[in-house]
């Protein structure tokens, strides 16, 4: 078959380059069990015919596959993987850990940011499954990871300016990173619009136009939505 194959042409390379065999195939009953004793510590692959191929030091197996629903859990334990369900999991570890990584200089911010995650990206997330379409479905990490990562592109040059190799003259003045933690809550509404708001379809983001306004409004923010 074709993956003894490939296993052999790996095994008799005996060069330390590392060797990888990539499966990118539907998982299925009929063969991943047979690859259980490859993924042990003894790394040896049994065929049919009685042959036993050791794997080197060198060689790697990943699996590239659309899902797990017919392997075993003694099969995803031996390939190393650990699945969390999202929907059991939530997203306070990924705030919790984007907020500890949030530079010093914008501590302000940070501050901030810890409540603002509770008062609004929250229920704006739960608003748009509720009452919005999104013509290209996404989850809940999703929404919120498109979040954070349009608030580090937005401060990534003003950190890169004011790093202890970049010279005096040239860093971010003081009182502009006092303006950008001042501004805390329109720098996360606008990351909202462009990351939850913007998933969904037009009738949608009227919808969550009118919602935003609502709670920013109720929440007392200091932000001027135009």
């Amino acid at each position: 078959g074709l993956v003894p194959t490939v296993v052999r042409e790996c095994v008799t390379d005996t060069t330390p380059t590392r060797k990888w065999v990539c499966f990118d195939g539907v998982v299925d009953t009929l063969w991943i069990e047979s690859m259980n004793t490859v993924l042990d510590d003894n790394k040896k692959l049994c065929l049919t015919s009685g042959e036993i191929i050791s794997l080197s030091d060198e060689m790697n197996m990943i699996f590239e596959v659309e899902d797990l629903s017919v392997a075993s859990p003694a099969t995803v334990s031996r390939c190393g993987m650990i699945y969390l369900d999202p929907m059991s999991l939530g997203l306070q570890p990924m705030i919790r850990s984007w907020l500890l990584n949030i530079h010093l200089l914008f501590t302000q911010c940070r501050k901030q940011f810890t409540s603002l995650f509770d008062l609004l990206l929250l229920p704006s997330i739960e608003f748009v499954r509720n009452h919005c379409h999104e013509p290209v479905p996404t989850v809940d990490n999703n929404l919120c990871k498109s979040f954070m990562n349009i608030i580090d592109c937005l401060l990534a040059p003003f950190i890169a300016q004011s790093a202890d190799t970049v010279d005096e003259e040239q860093r971010t003045p003081a009182k502009v990173i006092q303006s950008i933690n001042d501004g805390a809550d329109s720098l996360f509404i606008f990351a909202l619009i462009w990351s939850v708001g913007a998933s969904t379809n037009s009738a949608g983001r009227k919808r969550f136009d009118t919602f935003l306004r609502m709670t920013v409004k109720q929440l007392g923010l200091q932000c001027e939505l135009p």
